[in-house]
């Protein structure tokens, strides 16, 4: 079973994609929009990714804060997820993703991208992060 991890922000989708058996999450892309509330082709590009990797599960990622608490970036997941659960009929699974922009900003400047450069792979990169911490749990939960 494939899953399709999600770093949803207000400009960018970061997207990611786990192998078929859910072991390892691989970078696919970053989706852009112009605006927050357009997201017509943001979905219609969803759906391609899910078809073209027969994607059964989506994780996507809660932003919340340090303290537990859900801001506004946080609503707008958890309401980006009900339009994903309309619009597709897969399962989205809602997964902490504190401190992986935070994570995937060290690797890329320990790897040597630098500035604008890095703003380009990170919501990508964050969205593996969250893709695989789902998956490590899942092995966790078979192992158990």
């Amino acid at each position: 079973m494939r899953i399709l991890g999600l770093d949803y922000g207000s400009k960018t989708v970061g997207v990611a994609v786990s192998d078929p058996l859910g072991l390892t999450a691989q970078g696919v892309e970053i989706i852009r929009r112009k605006s927050e509330n357009k997201l017509r082709q943001t979905l219609a590009r969803l759906e391609e990714l899910i078809a073209e990797y027969q994607v059964e599960r989506l994780v996507l990622g809660l932003p919340k804060h340090m303290n537990n608490d859900m801001g506004d970036r946080a609503v707008k997941s958890l309401e980006f997820q009900e339009i994903l659960k309309r619009r597709t009929g897969l399962d989205v699974v809602m997964w902490d993703e504190r401190l992986t922009t935070v994570e995937a900003n060290r690797i890329l400047a320990e790897t040597g991208v630098k500035g604008a450069g890095r703003k380009q792979y990170v919501d990508e990169l964050a969205a593996v992060f969250i893709l695989q911490g789902y998956l490590d749990y899942l092995r966790h939960q078979k192992n158990d």
